[in-house]
């Protein structure tokens, strides 16, 4: 499929349906610690990149192929809201199943009113939020020239306040970055003023193009926890799994969610074993046929190897 891939579990979301609304990469920010490599050419306008009714349609399908979803969840090659449209796929979505629908968005776009009403119909959104000062805020999202960032915390305070659905504000903890004592301080003061649902911390566990990204250490993970939950409710961080059982092509599945981020190498491998459980000489077997198509490439993260796209699609693009 083109515009569907998954589901992944995690967490936050279960079993979740990813919808890609964007060509990579399409994203009004240059985050340091982005898995999809480096913007470009940053997009602030809103556009309708593909068909709605072909991403509509292939939801569809694969809502008839896949039982037990829990959600499911709108992202972008980059900043989600940049897709025009997004509220009327919402809307026919829930049409079609009672399944809950999530976006994730970077924020930076909520201070317009018309992108606010595009999510008010989606059942969980997940902005993000990764600095409580406007000097952290450039060094970790780097966003195109006229996002600053008093507004985009203006932005989440008008979502909250028109928003009925869950908010819940992501924080991508960087080790020596934003997870000193006064960074957390300051990002506590701005979730105040926000008053999220909840926040989900997230670390920088796949590839990144950026050499200064860091994991923190479990003790900086534990103090913004504490910190943070001092205005609000924290999820500790936890990974997922992919779960392939379903899929009609492992290989087009498989690259479909390699082309949106890193796999680690023990996931996939977990993933594959689980299609063909007491068979190891089949999963080797898959996953070196897999390689040798020339989609993938191991690359090692922290001290970790991952899978990542070959064609130069994907990270590390430069």
């Amino acid at each position: 499929m083109k515009y569907v891939f998954g589901p992944l579990s995690s967490k936050r979301l279960g079993q979740s349906l990813g919808v890609d609304l964007l060509p990579p990469k399409s994203c009004t920010w240059n985050c340091l610690y982005c898995q999809l490599g480096k913007t470009k050419k940053f997009a602030t306008d809103m556009q309708e990149f593909f068909p709605r009714e072909e991403i509509l349609g292939e939801i569809r399908e694969a809502l008839a192929l896949n039982k037990g979803i829990d959600w499911i969840t709108f992202v972008g090659s980059g900043e989600t809201m940049l897709y025009k449209g997004i509220g009327w796929l919402i809307a026919e979505v829930k049409k079609l199943t009672t399944t809950p629908v999530a976006v994730i968005t970077n924020g930076s776009l909520l201070f317009m009113p018309e992108v606010r009403e595009e999510l008010l119909q989606a059942d969980a959104v997940l902005p993000s939020l990764n600095a409580g000062s406007e000097a952290l805020h450039r060094q970790i999202g780097r966003p195109a020239e006229g996002l600053t960032f008093r507004q985009h915390i203006e932005g989440l305070v008008a979502f909250r306040k028109e928003y009925k659905g869950r908010l819940w504000i992501e924080v991508m903890l960087l080790g020596g970055i934003n997870d000193s004592d006064e960074a957390l301080r300051d990002l506590a003061s701005v979730l105040k003023e926000i008053n999220p649902d909840m926040v989900h911390i997230v670390l920088p566990t796949r590839p990144a193009p950026e050499q200064e990204v860091h994991l923190p250490s479990q003790e900086r993970i534990e103090r913004a926890i504490a910190t943070l939950s001092e205005v609000t409710t924290v999820v500790n961080p936890l990974k997922g799994h992919m779960d392939l059982r379903n899929a009609p092509d492992m290989l087009e599945a498989v690259t479909a969610i390699i082309s949106r981020h890193p796999v680690q190498q023990r996931e996939l491998h977990k993933a594959i074993a689980d299609c063909f459980p007491g068979e190891s000489d089949t999963v080797d077997d898959t996953m070196q046929e897999m390689l040798a198509t020339g989609r993938f490439k191991l690359v090692e993260h922290n001290g970790e190897p991952y899978w990542v796209i070959g064609d130069g699609a994907g990270w590390p693009q430069q």
